[in-house]
């Protein structure tokens, strides 16, 4: 018994000594996501869509809920943040050539249509995206794909 509480104490401290490292934050001054919206148009609803379910991981800028401050989650969701602005940041749009831009159009479509994206882990506290919208914002993206098929 001795050994479990002495664990248990140790996992406590580390818990609260990694409360004081905390990972950089996604927080450029403001999303820059007009040349993305300028150039591919989206309708208002699929600006909305995407506002509110992807630019969070996917722009240079996050809105970070109140549980991002707390480790070990503040360390996951920085994981994710940067992954998903590895893949695709829309703040970088202006930086893509239109063989790039046409590829990122093409695997949002495919992550969409699969299911993949939004990731399952936002959707339990950030909600799905409905067929409608999921049909929304193929047909856009399938649309803003035509710049670039040149």
């Amino acid at each position: 018994m001795k050994i479990v509480k002495k664990i248990l104490v140790g996992l406590l401290i580390a818990l609260v000594l990694i409360q004081f490292y905390r990972p950089e934050k996604n927080n450029a001054e403001y999303r820059n996501v007009n040349a993305f919206e300028a150039e591919t148009k989206p309708s208002k609803d699929v600006a909305a869509i995407l506002e509110s379910k992807c630019y969070d991981c996917h722009s240079n800028k996050t809105n970070y809920p109140w549980y991002a401050e707390v480790a070990p989650v503040s360390f996951w969701l920085h994981d994710h943040v940067e992954e998903g602005n590895e893949h695709f940041n829309v703040s970088q749009w202006e930086t893509y050539n239109d063989k790039k831009k046409d590829h990122k159009l093409d695997e949002l479509i495919e992550e969409v249509e699969e299911g993949e994206m939004p990731l399952e882990s936002y959707t339990i506290l950030h909600g799905k995206i409905s067929e409608s919208e999921k049909e929304a914002i193929i047909a856009w993206a399938k649309n803003a794909r035509k710049n670039y098929n040149l």
